[in-house]
Parts: structure tokens; C-alpha cells; sequence
């Protein structure tokens, strides 16, 4: 006979406790750098944890905050990506319908 319940391996505590915190992960900061686009702004910094190296990408719009992690092993591909971008970009006329 096939159930659903199953226990829930992952948490001793009740549907209705809150989450617990995250344990703090010992983060070493490599080397951060700020640019300002428009409206926008970026903030690069590259770190270190005891699971390797990563580059975090924050996007801060009036207050907003969204953040993406690129694993180091990735960045020379995430490189390569982003100047074809650049460069098709630069390549390609603007579209008379977009713009301002």
C-alpha cells in the first residue's frame, strides 16, 4: 500500500515554527568594485568561503536588492558570454520602435 505520508527528515520542529537561521558561513572578501549605471547600482565582489571562490553580483534600485553568485570555475565562460553580448550589442543598429 503506498502512502504519502512521510516524515520529515529535514525538521524535528512543527508545520508552524518559523525557519531556523542558516548557520553564518565564514566569507573572506578578494576584492570588491561599485558602478552606477543609470538608475542602477552594481556591486561586484569577489569571495572566498570554505566551498571555493564566487563573484557576487548585487543590483541595488532604490533600495531593492537582487543578487546573483557565479561559482569561480564559471566566470572565464560567464566572461565570454558577456563580451559577446557587448559586442553584438555594439554590432546591431537600435531598433527605431525602442527607443526613448
Amino acid at each position: 500500500m503506498m502512502t504519502n505520508n512521510h516524515p520529515a527528515s529535514y525538521s524535528t520542529r512543527g508545520s508552524d515554527a518559523p525557519p531556523l537561521p542558516k548557520p553564518p558561513v565564514n566569507e573572506e572578501t578578494l576584492l570588491t568594485d561599485k558602478i552606477q549605471i543609470e538608475r542602477k547600482t552594481f556591486v561586484f565582489t569577489l569571495k572566498e568561503n570554505p566551498r571555493g571562490r564566487f563573484l557576487r553580483i548585487t543590483e541595488d534600485v532604490g533600495g531593492r536588492r537582487d543578487t546573483i553568485i557565479i561559482p569561480a570555475p564559471g566566470l572565464e565562460e560567464f566572461q565570454r558570454v558577456l563580451a559577446d553580448m557587448v559586442q553584438t550589442s555594439q554590432d546591431t543598429p537600435l531598433n527605431p520602435d525602442h527607443q526613448a
